[in-house]
C-alpha cells in the first residue's frame, strides 16, 4: 500500500486533538484543534470525523480530553462526571457501535487506577491504543481480503470506507488497496452515495490519491452495471454486524446487496471486529440513526426540493445475512452460517481463518 497516501483523520498531539474536517473534502483540507471534548462531539454529529472506525476513536481521545479538563478531587466524584462526559460522547450517533466500544474501553481504563492524575493518564493511552488498535486491524483485515480480489477485477463500492473512515487504510478500500500492493491489476466503480456524496467527494479522491482507476456513478446506476456483467465484485464496510451476519451501512447497501446477488456477484463485506456486535442478536435491533432532512433537501447549501415535501433520511439500512457472501476481519474471512462463526472470532486464541 501507498503509507505516502494514507490520510491521517485523526492524530493526537499529546493535550487536544487534530480532527480532518471531511465536509469540506475534497475542495479545502482544514484542520479542528481543540482540548475540548465538547467540540469533538459536535465534530463527530456534523460527519467533521465519520467512519465506524474513526468515530470511535475521536470518541475515545474526546473522553481523554473531558478527563484531562476536569478538576482534582476525590476519585469517585471524578468518575462520576468522567461517565456524564462519556454519555455525552455516545449520544452523538447511535448506529456506528464502535463509538460505544471505545467509550467502553476507556471507561474500564479508568477505574483501574486509584488516584485522579493515574486515571488521566490511563485513560490517554486507552485512547492511543484503541487508534493502534484499529490501525493494525484495518491493515491485516485488508490483506485477507486482498485474496478475495481477482486479477483484473472491476470492483464496485459504496460510500466510502478508506482511510479517512478508519485511521488505517481502510476496510472496503483497505481490501482494494491491498490487491493493488500485490500487483494486481484493478478498476473501482464508486457510487455518489446520496445524500452527502461521500463516494463522489472521498472515495474517489482517495483512489485518486493511490493511484487506482475509478469510475464515479450515482447510486442508482449500480443495477445496470451489475446486470451488464462489469463488475465482478461488490466490497464494503460497515457500522455495525449483528451476530447473525447482518450487516448495517449507509443508505443504499441493501439495493447493491440484493442487486448484486441477483447477477451472481460476491458481495463482500469488510470489518474490524470493533463493528461486530455479538450483544445483538439480528439487524432488526440495530438503531438507525435518522439525520437532518436538510442533507435532502439541499446539496452544497442550495436547495433543489419544494419547499414543503416531506422527508425521511436514515443514514443507514441493514442488509440480511443472506446477501452478503463474506464477511472480511482482521482474524480472516468468515462464510455463512454466519452464527457462530462470528463468535468464535473473539475466542483468545488468534485464528486465520473462519
Amino acid at each position: 500500500m501507498n503509507e505516502t497516501a494514507r490520510v491521517q483523520p485523526i492524530e493526537w498531539l499529546g493535550d487536544r486533538v487534530r480532527i480532518l474536517d471531511q465536509t469540506l473534502l475534497p475542495g479545502r483540507i482544514e484542520y479542528i484543534d481543540t482540548g475540548d471534548y465538547r467540540v469533538v462531539a459536535d465534530a463527530i454529529r456534523r460527519l467533521c470525523v465519520r467512519g465506524a472506525p474513526a468515530i470511535g476513536v475521536a470518541g475515545a481521545y474526546g473522553a481523554a480530553l473531558g478527563a484531562l479538563a476536569l478538576k482534582n478531587g476525590d476519585s469517585d466524584t471524578f468518575l462520576k462526571e468522567f461517565n456524564s462526559i462519556l454519555g455525552f460522547l455516545a449520544s452523538t450517533r447511535p448506529t456506528a457501535v464502535n463509538l460505544s466500544w471505545a467509550l467502553s474501553r476507556v471507561e474500564a481504563a479508568a477505574r483501574r487506577p486509584r488516584t485522579i492524575p493515574e486515571i488521566k493518564e490511563a485513560v490517554v493511552a486507552e485512547a492511543q491504543a484503541i487508534q493502534r488498535h484499529e490501525e493494525e486491524a484495518t491493515d491485516r483485515l485488508s490483506r485477507y481480503g486482498a485474496d478475495l480480489i481477482g486479477d483484473g477485477f472491476t470492483v464496485l463500492t459504496h460510500c466510502n470506507a478508506g482511510s479517512l473512515a478508519t485511521c488505517g487504510c481502510g476496510t472496503a478500500l483497505g481490501v482494494i488497496k491491498a490487491a493493488k500492493a500485490q500487483g494486481k491489476k484493478l478498476h473501482v466503480f464508486a457510487t455518489e452515495t446520496r445524500p452527502l456524496l461521500q463516494g463522489a467527494r472521498l472515495t474517489a479522491w482517495e483512489l485518486v490519491q493511490e493511484r487506482i482507476p475509478v469510475t464515479l456513478i450515482t447510486d442508482s446506476m449500480a443495477g445496470h452495471f451489475l446486470s451488464k456483467g462489469t463488475i465482478d465484485a461488490v466490497v464494503v464496510g460497515a457500522d455495525r454486524v449483528a451476530a447473525n451476519g447482518d450487516v448495517a451501512n449507509k443508505i443504499g447497501t441493501y439495493s447493491i446487496a440484493v442487486l448484486a446477488g441477483e447477477n451472481g456477484v460476491p458481495f463482500y463485506v469488510a470489518a474490524p471486529l470493533s463493528t461486530i456486535d455479538l450483544a445483538i442478536n439480528s439487524g432488526k435491533d440495530i438503531p438507525i440513526e435518522e439525520r437532518n432532512h436538510a442533507e435532502v433537501t439541499h446539496i452544497a447549501g442550495v436547495r433543489l426540493a419544494a419547499e414543503g415535501v416531506e422527508v425521511a433520511n436514515p443514514a443507514f439500512d441493514v442488509t440480511p445475512a443472506k446477501h452478503v457472501s463474506a464477511i472480511i476481519t482482521e482474524r480472516g474471512v468468515v462464510r455463512p452460517p454466519y452464527s457462530p462463526r462470528l463468535e468464535r472470532l473473539f475466542g483468545p486464541e488468534l485464528e486465520t481463518k473462519a
